[in-house]
């Protein structure tokens, strides 16, 4: 039977999408869902490096030639400095980095990337740039540098608020869910008369 135009079905309206719950507008929630998707990819990426994502801190330090020995570079990532020491083991035995006398200073022991660990971070780098373009794909190319300036600038604050000095706290903090109890400050004793 043809279809009369009064039979004939009206459009149908485009989804209009849902107003944001609470969660979509949490904080807390709508961070730990990027981080938790962002730490996915870069495990991923990171998968055959000694160290996971401090061997790459370290890498690219030591592919950019930045300044300052071994231990300025552990206090720099915030890693204790006995870990730093077993984590360049690890990299240099990968044939990654070596250890050699800092110039300005011999008694200093600057780490510096290999061939193969400049071919390998740059391996690296470019799946952190696919994974980090994933992770940033709905936001066009002029607000992905205003997120990123943004979330630079809160994590300048969050850092000079409560600095973090051994990244190892962090995996510690999230497990408990609350931060390591602060030192008390010592009792001043009363002066003497």
């Amino acid at each position: 039977m043809p279809e009369t135009p009064s039979a004939v079905r009206a459009p149908v309206p485009a989804a209009v999408p849902a107003p944001p719950d609470a969660l979509d507008t949490d904080l807390g929630w709508t961070l730990g869902v990027v981080f938790r998707a962002y730490v996915k990819f870069a495990n991923a990426v990171f998968r055959d490096l000694p160290g996971g994502p401090r061997g790459y801190q370290v890498l690219a330090a030591a592919a950019q030639e930045l300044p300052g020995g071994q231990g300025a570079l552990a206090l720099r990532l915030g890693i204790d400095k006995t870990v730093m020491t077993y984590l360049v083991d690890d990299l240099e035995n990968a044939g990654l980095v070596q250890r050699r006398p800092d110039p300005a200073d011999r008694r200093n022991k600057r780490i510096v990337a290999t061939e193969r660990g400049r071919t390998t971070w740059e391996a690296t780098q470019v799946g952190l740039d696919h994974a980090e373009e994933h992770i940033l794909s709905p936001l066009d190319p002029a607000d992905r540098v205003e997120f990123r300036e943004l979330l630079r600038r809160l994590a300048v604050r969050a850092q000079s608020l409560d600095p973090v000095a051994d990244t190892c706290q962090i995996v510690t903090d999230l497990a408990t869910g609350e931060p390591a109890a602060p030192t008390p400050p010592r009792p001043r004793r009363a002066a003497r008369r």
